[in-house]
């Protein structure tokens, strides 16, 4: 069977997988994007599906003040026992000295998922590892670059031996996302190495005894793509291992793929799936790298797999809730998103380009392909001053917003960029009618925005994909674009919204 990476597209970093019986679950980091660390589930390892999220309370994920790319780090998923674990780090915490690093738990994968107890390491990249005799080891970041270990209380968080440093990684820079497994009487720690941009890694080390001496692979990479400028997948590393029922293993991992072969993303770092083989007790990748398509590989439930196009329509006059795809900035106020035969926002006077630790009325879901095409019925009965429409979200910062407001007591649509500290509205057209229908169309490298209204479709213009880019923003983000709706200083009434991957363009 063949499939392509990656097999979660969009925004999923960080990826941690876990098997139960047939089933396979997959987690990933949230930042400052609220629910925190999505669920999904496939019996396939291609097709993955959205099922919940871990973190749904604010009691559980504190995001205020949070800045960009701040929140919710690199969640680990274990199960042992009949109990589901999540350990993860808020680095929200890190500046009021608090503990960053804590462990949710649930019978169910759904929920509902315990509040949180934390744990006293104040590094990041937490994981668990239950040992055959029920032990429960912590391994994490600690400061100067090193991986420790101790014994865990998961249901309390206390430390139940002393902490040791096992790792020091093997001579690259960032040694992190730390776990560990057991397979023939062997400890195996595989951790990612050289920054999560395009000198990422994957590297193991191996022990008979959980403790060490860990001795390293005698090759220099698991996985990696900084020897390799022309894969389509680049910045392969932290990740997570597993098996299936037919002996073989496979791994998890994030990667990126750039804008066109130059060296810049926007869509966020993404969850690929590689086959690993075992030679002389060692985890091989063939090639040591990640590659965007692979055939001929043992799929378990290989007759389930599907091409799955990237589709989402929504009528907003039939549905009283938005779908888990949607996700917040930082802890929303719920009051502010409404259900009347259709969705109203109402919008305060943070807006989208306000200060990094606030909470705009905004919901979006991720970008999930280079080429796509998003659009919303959006009301033209709004207030004067009021601004609302869809956005383009990378940072406050960083976004592109098409949207509909009202001056003078005329109703237009204004296309706006904001880079860096400039903000400029580009375009500004008189619209007519009771709704005007809102559109976004990216290639790849150009977002293009429409409007149609009463008399007819208007070209407002351009953005490059580039103006979002990751490696451009000024705190290096590691989240990925959104397509929101949003509402500034007044009611916005949305009808529908829909989002098309290239399939359906």
């Amino acid at each position: 069977m063949h499939f392509t990476n990656p097999v979660i597209t969009g925004f999923n970093p960080d990826p941690s997988i876990c098997k139960v019986g047939e089933d396979y679950y997959i987690v990933t980091s949230t930042f400052e994007y609220f629910p925190g660390v999505p669920i999904y589930h496939s019996r396939n390892l291609v097709n993955w599906e959205l099922i919940g999220h871990v973190l749904t309370r604010r009691g559980q994920d504190e995001l205020a003040g949070c800045k960009p790319s701040g929140g919710i780090y690199a969640p680990t998923l274990r199960y042992h026992d009949g109990m589901f674990y999540m350990i993860t780090t808020n680095v929200n915490f890190f500046e009021s000295h608090q503990p960053v690093n804590f462990i949710v738990h649930s019978e169910s994968i759904t929920g509902p998922w315990s509040d949180p107890v934390f744990t006293e390491q104040m590094g990041i990249d937490p994981s668990l590892f239950f040992d055959d005799d029920g032990s429960c080891y912590f391994t994490g970041t600690g400061d100067e670059n090193r991986i420790v270990l101790y014994k865990i209380n998961p249901m309390t968080g206390e430390r139940l031996s002393e902490k040791k440093t096992i790792s020091h990684g093997s001579g690259g820079r960032c040694p992190e996302g730390p776990h560990i497994y057991k397979k023939d009487g062997w400890y195996y720690l595989f951790m990612a190495q050289g920054g999560t941009e395009y000198g990422h890694s994957e590297i193991v080390a191996r022990s008979r005894n959980i403790e060490g001496p860990y001795e390293y692979a005698p090759y220099a990479a698991l996985i990696t793509s900084r020897n390799d400028s022309m894969n389509e997948i680049q910045c392969t590393g932290h990740a997570d291992l597993t098996s299936d029922d037919n002996g073989n293993w496979w791994l998890v991992c994030l990667g990126v793929r750039p804008i066109n072969g130059v060296m810049l993303h926007h869509i966020g770092r993404e969850t690929c799936l590689a086959p690993v083989s075992w030679y002389e007790e060692w985890p091989v990748v063939k090639g040591a790298e990640v590659l965007p398509t692979y055939e001929n590989v043992p799929l378990p439930y290989a007759d389930t797999v599907r091409n799955i196009g990237h589709e989402l329509r929504l009528d907003f006059t039939e549905i009283s809730e938005l779908p888990l795809d949607f996700t917040y900035l930082r802890n929303p106020d719920m009051e502010n998103y409404v259900f009347d035969y259709s969705l109203v926002l109402r919008g305060s006077y943070t807006e989208l380009l306000s200060t990094a630790n606030t909470s705009p009325t905004f919901t979006g879901i991720r970008q999930t392909e280079m080429q796509m095409s998003a659009d919303a019925r959006v009301s033209t009965d709004v207030a004067e001053g009021t601004v609302g429409g869809l956005t383009i979200y990378q940072t406050h910062r960083h976004h592109y917003d098409i949207a509909v407001t009202k001056k003078n007591g005329l109703v237009y649509c204004i296309l706006r960029k904001h880079i860096y500290d400039i903000e400029q509205i580009v375009a500004r057209v008189p619209v007519e009618g009771e709704a005007v229908k809102l559109q976004i169309v990216s290639d790849g490298r150009v977002y293009r925005f429409y409007v149609k209204d009463s008399a007819g479709d208007i070209y407002l213009g351009g953005a490059l994909t580039a103006g979002l880019a990751t490696e451009i923003t000024e705190t290096m983000t590691f989240t990925g674009t959104f397509i929101g709706m949003f509402a500034e200083k007044g009611y916005v009434r949305f009808t529908d919204f829909n989002y098309y991957g290239p399939a359906h363009l």
